[in-house]
């Protein structure tokens, strides 16, 4: 397992989600020292994209795996889940508020303290029980699994429905999400 070939096909999904916390934490530094109303609007839509592929990724890999294998597991991933929906609501307003207010700003602050929250549970008490309950080859399987459905997931938050939900039918009837984003981030089209 040392092959390096430019991806993260060696990362467990514990690294990944750690380091996808710290990248949307960065995002939001970002926005909190952009001074040009759209320069915030286009960090705030790449933030609401990466959050999203993240909530969706961690639904349909992650919470299962934590279900049947951790003790509480069940309980923990209502809670998760609760927190994730929460974090949709807050990033449905942002995506609606103006960037050039001062509710704009409100919003991001209001993400922020969320996204802190959720990241700090799931880094200081479900990510080691997860390392200590799974097999190292088994959390790498679950980190490419995560990677892929990163790269296939929605982006754009619809707080009506489950994330996982929203990503099947979105991709399974192809009608649903329109990713505008999708292509602004990966640097490509199709």
């Amino acid at each position: 397992m040392a092959e390096h070939n430019g991806s993260q096909t060696n990362a467990d999904v514990v690294h990944i989600l750690t380091s996808d916390h710290r990248d949307m934490l960065d995002l939001i530094a970002q926005i909190e020292h952009a001074t040009q109303p759209d320069q915030r609007r286009e960090l705030a839509d790449t933030l609401i994209a990466e959050v999203m592929r993240h909530s969706v990724a961690e639904e349909m890999y992650v919470y299962p795996v934590m279900e049947k294998r951790l003790t509480n597991g069940t309980e923990e991933v209502e809670h998760d889940k609760e927190e994730h929906d929460e974090i949709v609501k807050v990033m449905k307003q942002l995506e609606d508020a103006d960037a050039s207010t001062p509710e704009f700003m409100q919003r991001v602050r209001e993400l922020k303290d969320k996204l802190d929250h959720h990241a700090d549970d799931e880094e200081s008490d479900q990510f080691p029980k997860l390392r200590a309950h799974i097999p190292a080859e088994e959390l790498v399987e679950m980190g490419n699994k995560v990677e892929k459905a990163k790269k296939m997931a929605p982006t754009r938050p619809h707080p009506s429905a489950p994330h996982s939900e929203l990503f099947h039918k979105s991709v399974g009837a192809g009608v649903g999400m329109i990713d505008r984003l999708r292509d602004k981030l990966t640097g490509r089209t199709g």
